[in-house]
């Protein structure tokens, strides 16, 4: 890339963990960063699911590189053993550190756009030569162009939950039907949406996390609002595996939210339904009843919380040249170790920019998104993934081409659980980077050492 180019900023996409982590990597590699985040303040999606409790420790969240760009600020490291919520992350972690970034983060910037300048996807001459063009609607209802030297993708998949009909399309009626369907976990602290559910049959489809969740939290209102009552809909059978690790899990919190939806089921406020693969959403009065495509029709239910995973939206970089995965719409180079159809969080290899590259040189997308519809995405892994890509925008090979990754000593997936009470699952750490230890993945074994807030 020639001198002009990498004079220009490198763009981010999103303002979430990962979008504000490739920030602060970029900084100390001395690269001018612009995040790019389409909501109005940092960690829009976070705070959409700020009611719900992570179960993964504050010592797997904070991102080294941010760490040290907040630690002469008046930041405070929050004990690493804790638990936060969506919203503590946000308020504790995420909001600091966009502040600390100061005018790099641009709110209410939605990014409509990538390509090269002057260069569909199609042309191939002095493609590489060129700066990429990235397109921006703003808040204000303005549009604009900006010039940059590299693009990281940060955007997320929030904003695209899969569709409850089992064949990944949504369901016949499934669009008419979205003033009663839900692909949130919902909160029931807020009393509006407590009284949506409060004395209502509601069918919670999906077998993962945020299902559990959803259970959970609507078998603790049964408790207190009689008539509540879930219908637990999988498109797979019961089996051993299917509420989580349970008491012999090494997350606690995650073996905790396994249990917390068997109880749901065992205590009787929530029906299971096995092998059942919705194709039909139909009004039954001001009810609906959902039908599958085996000829099952289950009893009306007055509410749905679709909980059925989340998928790329990949629109903005149609004219840049990707090489994903057909099936999971990831990185060719990364979908063999992130399928879930093998691994788990706590089996996925460290990866970095040599498992994210694509055709299009020094595009990269990163964080969920570059999981694709693989549900096993880890924060720390992220975080990873921007520190090798700014080493490499750096000219850092050997940097980039090392996997660094600091990993629990469970070294096992993050997520969100209904943890409340943090201190049982507490160790001896202090601060949030205190516990972990870190592998330096080398062409040798690995060397473990340790570092700390």
């Amino acid at each position: 890339m020639n001198a002009p180019t990498t004079a220009l900023p490198v763009v981010v996409i999103g303002a979430g963990p990962i979008g504000l982590a490739s920030a602060a990597h970029l900084i100390e590699r001395g690269i001018e960063p612009l995040v790019l985040e389409a909501g109005p303040s940092a960690g829009s999606a976070v705070r959409d699911w700020s009611h719900v409790r992570l179960f993964s420790p504050w010592a797997e969240v904070v991102d080294p590189a941010a760490e040290k760009l907040l630690a002469p600020t008046s930041w405070t490291c929050p004990d690493g053993t804790t638990y936060p919520s969506g919203g503590d992350w946000v308020e504790h972690y995420l909001q600091p550190l966009a502040d600390a970034l100061g005018e790099r983060v641009r709110y209410g910037a939605r990014v409509t756009g990538v390509s090269r300048a002057g260069r569909d996807r199609v042309v191939d001459a002095d493609r590489e030569d060129q700066p990429f063009t990235v397109y921006v609607y703003n808040a204000d209802g303005t549009e604009e162009r900006i010039t940059v030297r590299a693009v990281i993708d940060a955007s997320g998949t929030w904003t695209t939950p899969g569709p409850l009909g089992g064949d990944g399309l949504p369901a016949l009626g499934e669009r008419t039907a979205t003033d009663r369907i839900s692909y949130r976990v919902p909160d029931l602290k807020d009393p509006a949406v407590r009284a949506r559910y409060a004395g209502k049959r509601t069918a919670v489809i999906g077998s993962g996390a945020s299902a559990f969740t959803a259970l959970a939290y609507l078998a603790d209102l049964a408790k207190a609002a009689p008539g509540t009552h879930a219908v637990w809909i999988l498109r797979r059978g019961i089996n051993g595996a299917t509420f989580g690790g349970g008491e012999a899990d090494q997350l606690p919190a995650r073996g905790a939210l396994g249990l917390a939806a068997k109880a749901a089921v065992d205590d009787g406020h929530a029906d299971a339904v096995t092998g059942f693969r919705t194709t039909a959403v139909e009004k039954s009065g001001d009810r609906l009843v959902l039908g599958a495509e085996d000829g099952r029709r289950l009893h009306p239910v007055d509410e749905i919380i679709a909980l059925t995973g989340f998928r790329p939206d990949l629109s903005v970089l149609s004219e840049l040249r990707l090489n994903l995965d057909e099936r999971l719409q990831a990185p060719v180079e990364l979908a063999p170790l992130i399928d879930p159809n093998v691994h788990s969080c706590g089996t996925v290899y460290p990866h970095g920019v040599k498992e994210l590259a694509h055709p299009e040189q020094d595009v990269y997308v990163v964080g969920m998104k570059s999981y694709g519809r693989a549900p096993t995405f880890l924060a720390m892994t992220g975080y990873e993934q921007v520190r090798s890509i700014a080493a490499a925008l750096a000219g850092d090979r050997e940097a980039a081409e090392r996997v660094e990754l600091t990993l629990p000593e469970t070294g096992v997936c993050g997520g969100a659980g209904l943890f409340d009470e943090p201190e049982a699952a507490q160790g001896d750490g202090g601060g949030c980077c205190a516990a972990p230890a870190t592998l330096q993945i080398d062409i040798g074994a690995p060397a473990a050492t340790s570092d700390g807030c």
